[in-house]
């Protein structure tokens, strides 16, 4: 579900002055057929959160049989999808060769660099069954030098994913090092993702990096006398001591690193020259890109 038919279309950000949460981020609804998810980034005044440039949130969402995720072939370039499951199952398949089943807290790190074509579908025993999916799906920008490597796939199992009790708050460092731990999962440049599951009342400090993005999958949370609401982004002061106070059980997500240069961003595509996502998209028009083994037949064309 990383991108679908067209450009991706700014959520709205409004600034606060005097605060520890200098804008917050209201995700814009986009409708994909069968769901709908919950872009934040890219957004208006705010494109970018460190190396990362589009956030999604899929669901909670309940399928009844023979319906749900069917997303067909399409390419990426110059960029690393990152996917992650609440809730559910997913079947990806890739142009290497990779075909790998998500489950909850697993994360699939997907690094398109020079080009790859994959397709996000569901086994058949899932799909003919009612099911269920809660999603997160990120893109991160890759630095300027890398965009051009090898593509390439990791998939680590939630096992491998380091989880750590903070003043009774439970937390899963998912990309970069908080709390005393590291996670395994690749970086290309400083980059921060962490989870944790808050009951009211209880409080966290949140790891400093260059930039920060505090997403509020579920509840709501304030900082500094700043409430943020479910759904919504907090954008937070850049080296700061921040602390997430919980107005309700709620699940956050942070994520951050370090700033980068405003990427282009048409489609499925991201680069820092207009130039490389011209040619993707006349590759891909001419049918240059690879297949992918397992689903080849079918593909996501060129929005026109």
């Amino acid at each position: 579900m990383n991108t679908y038919s067209e450009n991706p279309t700014n959520a709205p950000c409004h600034e606060i002055s005097g605060s520890l949460v200098v804008k917050v981020i209201q995700p814009k609804s986009r409708d994909l057929g069968e769901f709908s998810v919950r872009r934040v980034l890219p957004a208006s005044g705010k494109r970018m959160v460190g190396p990362w440039l589009f956030f999604d949130h899929m669901g909670p969402v309940t399928f009844a049989a023979g319906k749900g995720v069917n997303v067909r072939p399409h390419p990426h370039i110059h960029l690393a999808t990152v996917t992650y499951l609440f809730e559910g199952e997913m079947l990806h398949r890739d142009s290497l060769g990779n075909e790998q089943v998500i489950i909850p807290g697993d994360i699939n790190l997907m690094v398109a660099g020079r080009g790859i074509v994959h397709s996000e579908r569901e086994r058949p025993e899932v799909r003919e069954r009612e099911h269920s999916l809660h999603a997160l799906q990120l893109w991160l920008a890759l630095p300027e030098e890398l965009q051009q490597v090898p593509p390439a796939f990791y998939h680590y199992p939630s096992a491998h994913i380091p989880s750590v009790e903070v003043d009774g708050v439970p937390v899963r460092v998912m990309m970069g090092s908080a709390y005393g731990h590291t996670s395994p999962v690749k970086t290309f440049a400083d980059t921060l993702y962490i989870e944790a599951h808050l009951q009211a009342g209880q409080r966290l400090h949140l790891p400093e990096t260059q930039e920060r993005g505090l997403y509020i999958a579920s509840g709501s949370v304030q900082v500094a006398g700043q409430t943020i609401q479910q759904h919504e982004m907090g954008i937070l002061t850049p080296g700061s001591d921040v602390e997430v106070v919980a107005h309700a059980p709620s699940r956050i997500a942070l994520v951050g690193g370090e700033k980068m240069t405003t990427r282009y961003l048409e489609w499925n595509f991201a680069s820092t020259d207009k130039a490389f996502i011209e040619q993707a998209k006349a590759d891909w028009r001419a049918g240059k890109f690879p297949k992918v083994p397992g689903d080849e037949e079918e593909f996501i064309p060129l929005p026109e």
